[in-house]
């Protein structure tokens, strides 16, 4: 295949691009497009999803760089890593 890029970034990006596809991740998403910052009790109540599922998605997005997280004291707050992941899901929401 010839292309600017080479197989292991369209790999990463594929995998990216899948950890984003599934309905509770564009919706934790878009949340943190809206708000600066968010617990997993915020996220969970925000979503009405148990918090052991929010949990595991933010896991997700985490290892895929989606989301960073911060502390404060005994919480930690999620945020997105970087704003362009919003557009990402506008565009998706948008067809």
């Amino acid at each position: 295949m010839n292309s600017r890029f080479d197989i292991e970034q369209l790999e990463d990006a594929t995998e990216t691009l899948r950890a984003i596809a599934h309905p509770i991740r564009i919706t934790i998403i878009d949340l943190l497009s809206k708000e600066e910052k968010c617990s997993v009790t915020q996220i969970h109540e925000a979503l009405k999803i148990e918090q052991a599922i929010a949990s595991h998605h933010l896991r997700i997005l985490k290892g895929k760089k989606i989301v960073k997280v911060s502390r404060e004291g005994k919480n930690s707050f999620y945020s997105l890593a970087n704003p362009a992941y919003q557009e990402v899901v506008k565009i998706v929401l948008a067809n």
